[in-house]
């Protein structure tokens, strides 16, 4: 099972580190990071490098591709090189999925027109823009299109991946070994769920930043 996780520079690290922590122990996993050269590709906070070991030209086919969203994502939505790749990728995969803003990609992609689909709150509109259906819901599987919404939510999705590929078994001893158990000591995950002081305070964080 060939996992390929593009990058690209402003990528969200959780949206790609989460899942592959999950996907790495399906059997038989190979993960390839892949970008438009190999080599180091920092993250949208401009603080952490992942490396790619491969160049996109390099890469043919997958049996997963997953897409990190991230303020690069929205910025490569307009770039066709990255677009025409998903699209000849996505066309050998058994499953092709995406972490929050990353569906923004596979909606200008032209894959998820008609589709139910999910992404962080904040780019709602822009993936409904795409002929998307958005739903709230963390994990949303549309056949062998699978998104789910913000950052962390990528971690359920891999759970509920490794679930259709290798049982529920499987992806219990995987949550198991990541011991992923969350309980936040806050109830404010959600936009929905979220005090207005909070959601002023972010808004002020991204006026200044």
């Amino acid at each position: 099972m060939r996992i390929v996780i593009p990058l690209f520079d402003g990528f969200t690290a959780l949206d790609a580190v989460g899942p592959y922590e999950v996907l790495r122990m399906l059997p038989q996993a190979e993960v390839v990071f892949a970008a438009a050269e190999a080599g180091p590709v920092v993250d949208g906070a401009g603080l952490l490098t992942l490396t790619a070991g491969a160049a996109f030209d390099e890469v043919d086919s997958a049996g997963i591709l997953l897409v990190p969203g991230g303020p690069g994502a929205r910025r490569h939505v307009t770039d066709e090189a990255l677009l025409t790749w998903i699209r000849r990728i996505d066309a050998t995969t058994d499953w092709t999925t995406s972490v929050c803003t990353g569906s923004l990609l596979l909606g200008a992609a032209g894959l998820l027109e008609g589709l139910k689909a999910t992404t962080h709150w904040s780019a709602v509109e822009q993936l409904e823009s795409y002929g998307a259906a958005y739903t709230a819901e963390r994990v949303v599987v549309q056949g062998t299109t699978v998104t789910a919404a913000g950052v962390s939510s990528g971690i359920d999705m891999a759970l509920a991946l490794a679930a259709l590929i290798a049982g529920r078994t499987a992806a219990e001893a995987f949550q198991l070994a990541i011991e992923y158990d969350p309980q936040p000591p806050f109830d404010s995950g959600s936009w929905a769920k979220a005090p207005q002081t909070a959601k002023d305070y972010l808004t002020s964080l991204r006026q200044r930043g």
